[in-house]
C-alpha cells in the first residue's frame, strides 16, 4: 500500500508543474491590465510604472515565473493585487463553503442515482426503466445554469421558501445554512446523478447476469440482500472511477454554480479575480483547484486497493 501511494504522489509532481505553467501562462492571455484596473484609466506613467514594479510586472515572463513558483514550493501564494490580503489565507477561506458544496452535492447526486439505478437494472425494460433512462438523459443534457436559474424562480420567486443566494456558516446557524444550501447543492448535484445512474444500471445488469449471483439466488438469500450486497458490491469498481472522475469535474462545474447563487467559495473567487485581472489569485485558485483534483484521483486510486484486493497485490 506504501508503496501504491508513493508512487501515486511521484506521478503528480510533473502533472502539478506544468498545470503551474498554464495557469501562469494563460491568464496573462486575458484581455487588460491589472495596473490599470487598480489605478484607473487616468492615472499617469509614472504611477503605472510604480505599480508594475511593485508586483513585478515588469519583468519578463519567465523571471515573473520563476519567482512564482518559488514562492509557491516555499508554500507562498503571493499577495492579491487587488486586496493585498495573502492569497492562501483568501483561498482557506473559500475552501470551506465550496467543500461544504461538493460535498452536499455529491450526498444528493448518490441518493438519487444509487437506487435509481438499482431499481432501473432490476426492472430492465419497464416503465421504471424507461422513466429513469429518461430523468438521466434530461440531466445530462440540461446545463447547469439553466436548472439553477429555474430553481430560483421556482422556490425562491414563485414559491419563496428557499433562499435565492447566499451564504449562512453552519457554525453560525445550522438551520439557515442547510436552507441556503438546497438549491445549489440540488443544481449541482443534478448532472452527477444523471451518470452515476446510468453507470450504475449497466453495471448492475451486467453482474446480475454472473453464475455466482445466480448462486446467491438459488441459495434463497432475498433479493434485496442479492442485489445490494453481492451485486451492487461487486458493481461498485465502475461506479467508483466515475464518481472520482465527476469530484474534478464538479471542481468546473462549481464555477457557475457559486457563481448563480453567490456562494462564497473558491469558483467565485476565481471568477471574480478574472475580471478583476488579479493575476496571483486566479493563479493560486487553478493551483489550488488542480491539487483538489489530483488528491481526488489518488483517493479513488487507493479506494480500488481497498474494493478489488487485486490491485493492492498488483495483479
Amino acid at each position: 500500500m506504501l508503496k501504491l501511494i508513493v508512487g501515486r504522489i511521484a506521478a503528480l509532481i510533473p502533472i502539478l508543474l506544468g498545470i503551474s505553467l498554464v495557469a501562469f501562462f494563460l491568464v496573462r492571455l486575458v484581455p487588460g491590465d491589472p495596473v490599470i484596473a487598480i489605478a484607473g484609466v487616468e492615472a499617469d506613467a509614472a504611477t503605472i510604472a510604480a505599480l508594475r514594479a511593485k508586483y513585478g510586472l515588469d519583468l519578463p515572463l519567465p523571471a515573473q515565473f520563476a519567482i512564482w513558483f518559488g514562492q509557491v514550493i516555499q508554500g507562498d501564494l503571493g499577495r492579491s493585487i487587488q486586496t493585498g490580503r495573502p492569497v492562501a489565507a483568501m483561498l482557506g477561506t473559500a475552501f470551506g463553503p465550496t467543500l461544504l458544496l461538493a460535498g452536499a452535492a455529491l450526498i444528493v447526486s448518490l441518493l438519487i442515482a444509487i437506487p435509481a439505478g438499482i431499481a432501473s437494472a432490476t426492472r430492465p425494460n419497464t416503465g421504471i426503466d424507461f422513466g429513469v433512462s429518461l430523468g438521466a438523459l434530461a440531466g445530462l443534457s440540461l446545463p447547469s445554469f439553466w436548472i439553477g436559474i429555474l430553481l430560483i424562480l421556482t422556490f425562491s420567486i414563485r414559491l419563496p421558501i428557499l433562499p435565492s443566494s447566499g451564504f449562512v456558516a453552519p457554525s453560525v446557524d445550522v438551520a439557515k445554512a442547510l436552507l441556503h444550501l438546497v438549491l445549489p447543492a440540488i443544481t449541482l448535484g443534478t448532472a452527477l446523478a444523471a451518470a452515476t445512474m446510468r453507470m450504475t444500471r449497466a453495471t448492475v445488469i451486467e453482474v446480475l447476469r454472473q453464475d455466482y449471483i445466480r448462486t446467491a439466488r438459488a441459495k434463497g438469500l432475498s433479493r434485496a440482500v442479492v442485489v445490494w450486497k453481492h451485486a451492487l458490491a461487486n458493481a461498485s469498481m465502475p461506479i467508483v472511477t466515475l464518481i472520482g472522475i465527476q469530484m474534478g469535474q464538479m471542481l468546473s462545474g462549481v464555477v457557475v454554480t457559486e457563481t448563480i447563487f453567490s456562494w462564497p467559495g473558491i469558483g467565485k473567487l476565481t471568477v471574480d479575480a478574472i475580471f478583476a485581472r488579479d493575476y496571483p489569485l486566479v493563479q493560486g485558485a487553478v493551483l489550488c483547484m488542480a491539487v483538489l483534483f489530483v488528491t481526488i484521483n489518488l483517493v479513488t486510486d487507493l479506494l480500488y486497493s481497498v474494493l478489488d484486493p487485486r490491485v493492492r497485490l498488483g495483479q
